[in-house]
């Protein structure tokens, strides 16, 4: 039976994936400003401290077991873990153990993290060769660059659609950040795009369960894949982003081409990265920091009556699991998030662990945030009033939340937070040897020193 196989579809795009492939491959190395080459020292220490923290976690050793039945060649490290593995598997490991806490970066123009997929593949792939830490932060800053672009291209409508934008442009950004670590001329690099754009990771109803992680770190293998087969004469398409039946016009009915071209080599994405103070989906933030504001007035949880929250209905859409009933869930409940801020004044990693997300008090608190929707509130803002049972209300209206590009997390604040992550598993001294080793990337000859240092 003939189908109608009629769509809407740009057959005039411009050479999407041509014009990436030769800003990748002929760009300058430390082609920006110095503002941006320190955003990147951040963005990768960022990074690094969420995958050490990750390690020992239950969905790493269960993804650890997997792999370890193929017998990979030990050529790269498992950040946080002596284990090594070959290049594929240690960036698969490495972007999963930096999503697992969902404390990673975000580039809040589009929900996308996305150190996870570029810095598993690129430092995998820096280990085994050799590389230098500049070349390593060259790679870093071109594929951020690539995946946000992308990212804008197609956001929201593809993220509305049900995809997980970080896996759906992680492996086009890795594949362009391995294509320009192993020096791919433009042929080859757009040959790696073309792989790449075949493989789009990650579904948003994942979200609340181990394979969220996945998704970052299936589309750093991807990404790294592609760029090594692309290396050795594998061939795609050369429109393979921007054709009629392409990555961008397959998973999403807007495609803003000028997202990608405007500003090509002098505005990088990575600018706008922004860093987590509390270790769960971004939108929660806001009303977390309303919370820990009004604990900070002296408020405890026995004077609450209850809590109303109005919040921008993408904040429910995403996060309004009411009762989660583990730590992963949890991340996605902005009802646990508002508990956690009164009741901790924080919320790390150990406020969303099973024990903690199961606690008497703590269920209690929750069931008394009332949350509803008020979409005059922007997505990054939260309205919170706690009603006491004295009849008082204390209103706290949160803009910007602290680690947002308004409000942003000094160097050491991440400092702070990468040895909440990485002492209890490298301990506090080798932490700070790896932080050092971290700030001084770009000066660095060969990148299997800072690998070596994160290993316990």
């Amino acid at each position: 039976m003939a189908r109608n196989t009629q769509v809407a579809a740009d057959h005039n795009a411009p050479p999407i994936t041509r014009i990436l492939a030769e800003y990748v491959a002929g760009h300058a190395s430390r082609g920006w400003s110095e503002a941006v080459d320190h955003e990147a020292h951040r963005t990768f220490l960022n990074w690094l401290g969420c995958a050490v923290g990750a390690a020992r976690h239950e969905a790493v050793e269960a993804a650890l077991a997997a792999v370890q039945v193929l017998q990979p060649a030990p050529q790269a490290t498992i950040l946080g873990r002596a284990e090594k593995v070959d290049i594929a598997n240690a960036a698969l490991l490495n972007g999963i153990t930096s999503h697992t806490f969902d404390f990673d970066d975000t580039h809040l123009k589009t929900i996308i993290h996305p150190a996870g997929p570029v810095a598993s593949a690129v430092l995998a792939l820096a280990e085994h060769t050799g590389a230098s830490g500049r070349t390593v932060l060259d790679a870093l800053v071109l594929g951020i660059d690539v995946a946000c672009r992308l990212g804008n291209t197609v956001y929201p409508e593809h993220y509305d659609r049900g995809w997980h934008i970080t896996g759906t442009t992680g492996m086009l950004g890795a594949a362009a950040g391995c294509a320009r670590l192993l020096g791919l001329d433009a042929d080859r690099t757009a040959m790696a795009l073309g792989i790449a754009a075949s493989q789009p990771v990650g579904l948003r109803e994942q979200f609340g369960t181990m394979t969220k992680p996945f998704h970052p770190g299936g589309a750093a293998r991807a990404g790294l894949m592609a760029a090594l087969m692309a290396q050795h004469g594998y061939t795609a398409s050369p429109k393979a982003i921007e054709a009629p039946r392409g990555w961008a016009q397959v998973v999403s009915t807007k495609y803003a081409w000028n997202e990608v071209t405007d500003e090509l080599g002098e505005r990088f994405e990575i600018s706008f990265n922004s860093y987590k103070p509390f270790a769960c989906g971004i939108v929660i933030h806001p009303s977390i920091d309303a919370c820990v504001q009004l604990r900070e007035r002296g408020i405890a949880a026995d004077q609450v009556e209850r809590i109303e929250l109005k919040v921008h209905s993408l904040v429910l859409e995403l996060t309004g699991k009411k009762e989660p009933a583990d730590g992963l869930s949890a991340k996605f409940s902005v009802y646990h998030g508002c508990a956690a801020g009164l009741l901790f004044g924080r919320a790390a990693e150990e406020e969303f662990a099973d024990d903690i997300v199961n606690r008497p008090d703590v269920v209690a608190l929750r069931r008394k945030v009332v949350a509803t929707v008020d979409d005059g509130i922007d997505e990054a803002s939260a309205d919170v009033t706690a009603v006491l049972t004295d009849g008082r209300r204390e209103h706290v209206f949160i803009e910007h939340a602290i680690g947002s590009l308004q409000r942003p997390m000094s160097d050491a604040d991440l400092e702070r937070k990468f040895h909440g992550l990485s002492d209890g598993i490298l301990g506090a001294q080798r932490t700070s040897e790896l932080l050092a080793a971290c700030w001084s990337l770009g000066k660095a000859a060969d990148v299997r020193g800072l690998a070596a240092l994160a290993r316990p």
